[in-house]
């Protein structure tokens, strides 16, 4: 709860996209990649909705943040915005499974997740694109 909405962080680390509740997928990056802590990574988003396994590897996910927070990055993706997530399944899935209190939880989590990382000062990572209006990073 304490990271800013700006991360600044150090080479090496793997960079990750979109899940989007492949829980398995999740596994085979984990195997393939390396296990944190002696693997870093940062997840740009989407973690959840169109799989079958969007709880599951949201759960996964947080438990290496929770874990290891100096090695395991999660960035917030335009699924993990309540009117996203609520129109593609995530709420459905919740709501079925468990209740639209816990729904509700991973809102709040999903709130407090940064937007962008740069690494090493020279790569820009986000879930979506830049705006022209943007000029500078300060």
């Amino acid at each position: 709860m304490d990271q800013p909405v700006f991360l600044e962080l150090e080479a090496p680390i793997k960079i990750c996209g979109d899940l989007h509740g492949q829980f398995y997928d999740l596994l085979k990056l984990l195997e393939f990649g390396g296990m944190p802590p002696e693997a870093n990574y940062l997840f740009l988003g989407d973690y959840v909705d169109r799989g079958k396994y969007s709880i599951e590897t949201m759960c996964l996910l947080m438990c290496f943040k929770i874990k290891y927070p100096e090695n395991f990055f999660l960035l917030r993706g335009n699924h993990e915005i309540a009117e996203i997530n609520r129109m593609y399944g995530f709420y459905d899935d919740c709501k079925r499974r468990f209740s639209i209190k816990m729904w509700k939880k991973f809102i709040d989590v999903f709130n407090c997740l940064p937007i962008t990382a740069l690494i090493d000062d020279k790569i820009l990572c986000m879930h979506g694109g830049l705006s022209p209006d943007l000029h500078t990073l300060d």
